[in-house]
């Protein structure tokens, strides 16, 4: 990690499909003063912004190409068949790849599943993005099977979809240049995990010193142990007395004196 940030700013690349917004508004609120600037990016081009210095870090599928990127996996994405909303397959609630052979299957460049054999009939051509390929599943020319986000992203209201449950899946993860791992990467790759502003780890250094006291210290407002040996409070009830078999006191707190016998 090196010892100072590179810049008074933190750029965060995403790709299709993900939403970095929560993580965004916990940067803010943690770090005001350093602005964060998100760089939107192709699943593919994404390992190359951050190699190029276009990023700091930033949100991509896996797998990222080559040694020199550090990734932390996030999440794994079901994925779907798009398709309109009156096709025979909206009948279920979940498919099999085997169920789309007769299907043209729209296979778009910026492809992010790794099939070892793509279902049903392939299309004369292949569609430019995953924009384009929405589009002419609108138009009625073949299905599309892709990330359940970004199903969700190019949502139209002619179009559903449903989960394909043998279909390869897709892994979100975040990822960064292993040499540039800076204070403020190790920060956002704290927000990502769910640490708290004092954790020990992905912190800024004044964050460590704002530091509260832990339990167990005099901290202001803290309950203090009772000496040992001594109650914390008087017991109710009756008086030590009592025990020794003696009467019970009157209104006033004083034990009357026995009466004699005549």
């Amino acid at each position: 990690m090196t010892g100072s940030d590179a810049s008074s700013s933190f750029r965060l690349a995403y790709v299709p499909g993900v939403t970095p917004a929560k993580w965004v508004r916990i940067w803010n609120e943690r770090l005001p003063d350093v602005p964060l600037h998100l760089v939107a990016v192709s699943a593919a081009e994404a390992c190359g912004v951050l190699r190029d210095g276009g990023a700091d870090a930033g949100f991509v599928r896996l797998p990222v190409d080559g040694a020199d990127l550090s990734a932390i996996p996030l999440y794994t994405e079901t994925s779907v068949v798009v398709v309109p909303k009156d096709h025979l397959v909206t009948a279920a609630d979940e498919v099999l790849a085997e169920e789309l052979a007769d299907e043209i299957v729209l296979h778009p460049l910026d492809d992010t599943l790794d099939w070892e054999q793509r279902p049903g009939r392939p299309a004369i051509e292949r569609p430019a993005t995953t924009a384009d390929a929405v589009e002419l599943v609108a138009a009625g020319v073949g299905v599309l099977v892709v990330p359940q986000s970004l199903a969700r992203l190019h949502h139209r209201r002619d179009l559903t979809y449903r989960p394909v449950a043998d279909a390869p899946t897709s892994r979100v993860a975040l990822s960064w240049p292993q040499e540039a791992t800076t204070d403020l990467v190790e920060d956002f790759i704290g927000i990502v995990r769910g640490r708290t502003v004092n954790s020990s780890r992905g912190r800024r250094p004044e964050a460590a010193a704002a530091e509260p006291k832990g339990k167990g210290q005099d901290a202001g407002g803290a309950r203090r142990k009772p000496a040992a040996g001594k109650p914390a409070r008087k017991p109710a009830g009756k008086s030590p007395r009592s025990a020794s078999g003696g009467g019970q006191a009157g209104k006033g707190g004083r034990r009357g004196r026995p009466r004699r016998r005549s």
